[in-house]
Parts: structure tokens; sequence; C-alpha cells
């Protein structure tokens, strides 16, 4: 069993509120993570029809039936029974009561906030870290067989080939939650339109673009982006917002949550095929961003990142807020540092006043640098970075 590091994150919340709420995609691990954390509690899924029809017949009766509280797996499929977990855990006010689990981002979120605010610690899951993986000894050895499998929880604790298991993924779970949103009328046009943005992953999201290569409208495409983002398939990273006197890109960029998924909807069958491919640095620049990503989630914590890029095409691929400072970072995915490497980051320290300042360069190689006040990473070292463990 691979320890997860939200662990901590969830028990924390757990002492402080009466409710505790994990949300993520399908088979991140959701589940295990709370059996792990609260072996006591009793497991009821909402998935479950008999339980449902009972959630959604008789709530009231339901919750009673658990005065020490109990797991509410897939929460989001019986949307009233928000309503009388309020009354229910007003009236006891003891912390960690329910925990709550749902995969569909806005369905769990949107009963949160209508009727159980203040009385819920949130945690996001997504697959497994690089720490994760290298704690457990299960990180590959391969840059590129990382790219390639991905950090899903199953492909690590089972023997299965990467392509069967995301070929099944796509059509049990995102074609199924998808419907479960949207009225997805032509369900070949939606894979179309899912494989498109896996072929754009790390690039500025272009909705008109999407429309136009799938056959659909501008408004249907906002509409996808939207269900996937909020099946946590998809992360939307957002431009900030200072300026510098220049103009900037307003879009955010997309990236996949899942190098593997999205390795595997643009037609990468094997590990070898990425090493020379037009996406790997695509691909490892959406490995960086999601393990920075998953740094702030598994910490019970909002994300604090952002790109910055004016119209010029000066671009600084991340920047992490900490208050009033700035953190730039730039991705690389070469395993030999290159001349050019560090030329965004000196413009922008040039630009934004912050010479004397840190930053990082992450890249594919092995080989941990210093050039000035760059500090240079490589991928398997970035757990251990202050890019992480300040996060």
């Amino acid at each position: 069993m691979i320890e997860r590091e939200s662990h901590d994150a969830l028990k924390r919340l757990a002492r402080g509120f009466p409710i505790v709420a994990i949300t993520g995609p399908r088979q991140a691990g959701k589940t295990t993570l709370v059996r792990m954390a609260f072996p006591g509690k009793p497991y009821l899924s909402m998935e479950d029809p008999d339980i449902r029809g009972l959630a959604e017949s008789d709530p009231r009766g339901l919750l009673s039936g658990y005065p020490k509280g109990a797991v509410l797996d897939e929460a989001q499929r019986v949307p009233r029974i928000f309503s009388y977990l309020q009354t229910h855990v007003d009236a006891n006010m003891r912390p960690g009561m329910f925990v709550l689990t749902g995969s569909q981002q806005f369905g769990l979120l949107s009963g949160i906030s209508q009727s159980l605010a203040g009385r819920v610690g949130l945690v996001q899951l997504l697959p497994f870290s690089i720490s994760e993986l290298n704690a457990a000894g299960r990180l590959p050895a391969d840059l590129d067989d990382l790219l390639f499998r991905g950090q899903y929880p199953p492909l690590y604790d089972r023997k299965i080939i990467p392509g069967d298991w995301f070929a099944g993924y796509m059509t049990t779970y995102i074609e199924r939650d998808v419907r479960q949103l949207v009225n997805v009328r032509d369900l070949s046009a939606f894979q179309r339109f899912v494989k498109m943005c896996a072929a754009r992953t790390g690039q500025l999201l272009n909705l008109s673009a999407l429309a136009s290569d799938c056959g659909i409208t501008h408004n249907t495409a906002a509409s996808w982006i939207s269900v996937l983002e909020t099946s946590y398939i998809i992360y939307l990273l957002r431009p900030h917002h200072r300026n510098f006197n220049k103009r900037l890109i307003k879009t955010p960029k997309l990236y996949f949550c899942d190098t593997g998924l999205a390795a595997w909807l643009i037609g990468i069958r094997e590990p070898a095929q990425i090493s020379f491919h037009a996406q790997r640095g695509a691909l490892f620049e959406t490995l960086v961003v999601t393990e920075l990503l998953k740094a702030r989630f598994n910490k019970g914590m909002q994300p604090n990142l952002f790109f910055w890029r004016d119209s010029k095409g000066l671009e600084i691929d991340l920047l992490l807020e900490e208050g009033e400072e700035l953190r730039p970072v730039e991705i690389k995915s070469g395993q030999t540092i290159a001349s050019d490497f560090m030329n965004s980051l000196t413009k922008w320290a040039a630009l934004s006043g912050t010479n004397d300042r840190p930053a990082w360069l992450v890249y594919g190689g092995d080989r941990e640098l210093a050039s000035g006040t760059v500090t240079i990473v490589p991928w398997k070292k970035l757990s251990n970075s202050p890019l992480i463990q300040g996060a």
C-alpha cells in the first residue's frame, strides 16, 4: 500500500471540522485513503442503488442510523442529503463526524457551498506524486517511462498494460461522468474533443480552434472544457495579473492532470515513442505543473500557481505566489543543460527588478546545479526542492 501525503491534511481537518470532504478524479485513490485514515467509520457508497434510494427517500432516517458519523462515498449523487447533513452536524457539532468523497468537483462543491459552508474541510486528491512513488520504491527510473505510464494508482498496484487501463478509464469513467453533467449527443465528437485537448496540453487554451477542429460550437467547447475541469481530467493554469508595464496574455493554459492519459490519447503506445515525440516537452511540462499542484492539494491548500506571458512572447512557465513574492520557474525537458535554458528567467529578473531573488529551473536531467540565483533541479529531486517543500 502506497501511503498518501494528503493523509495528514485529512486528519488535521477532521480535528477542526464536523465534515471533511475529499474530491478528485475517479481512480485517484480517494476511497482507499479515506478507509486508511478513518478505519472505524461505517462506509456508505451512493453508487449502491439501495443506499442511494434510501438516501433520496429518507435522508434523515439514513443519517440518524449513524450517530457517530460515516463515510459517504460519491455524495454528489444525492444532492438533497447536504441540507440534512447541515441540520445533523449543527445539532451535534463534533469534529470529524462525516467524510464525503466525490469525483465530480462541481457536484460536491456546489452542495457544500449551498448547504455546508463553514462546516467542511476540503482535500483535493490527484494521482500519485513523484515523492509518493519514490518513497514506496515504485518510481520509474526512466523519465519517459513515467511520462508514458502516468501516476494513477491502479497502474502501480496491479499488473495491467497502461493502454488497456486508459481505454477502459476513458469509456467507463470519463464518458459516464460527462453524461451525468451534460447532454452529449455525439459521443464521437466528444472523444475527438478530448484527444484534441490532449494534443494541446501545455498550450494556451483556444476554444475557437478546438471547436472548429471538432466541428462543434464555441459554447459546446466551453461546456465540455468545464466538464473536463470539474472531473479533474484537465487543469487550467491562469495567467498572473502583474503586468510590469507590459501587455499580457489573459488566456489560461491547458494541462492534463496525468501525463499517461494524455500520452495515450495522442496515440503513444510505448515509452520508446516518447523520446523523439513532438509532445515530449509538453508532457514534461505537464508533469512538473501537476507535481506542484499536488504539493498544494496534499496539504489541504488552494493552488498558488500561475504563468506569465506578455504579448511579445516572453514567458515564465510557472510563477508561485507567496504573499507579495513571486517565485519564477522555468521547465525544460532536455537532459543536458543548454545555454539558452535560463534566457526567460534572466529577462524576467531584469523586467521585474528581482535580479537578486531566487529562481528555479526544473529539467529532465539528473544533476543538481546552481547558476547565480538560479537553482537547477533534476526531475527526480523535484519533491525534495524548496518548490515542493515550501509549497
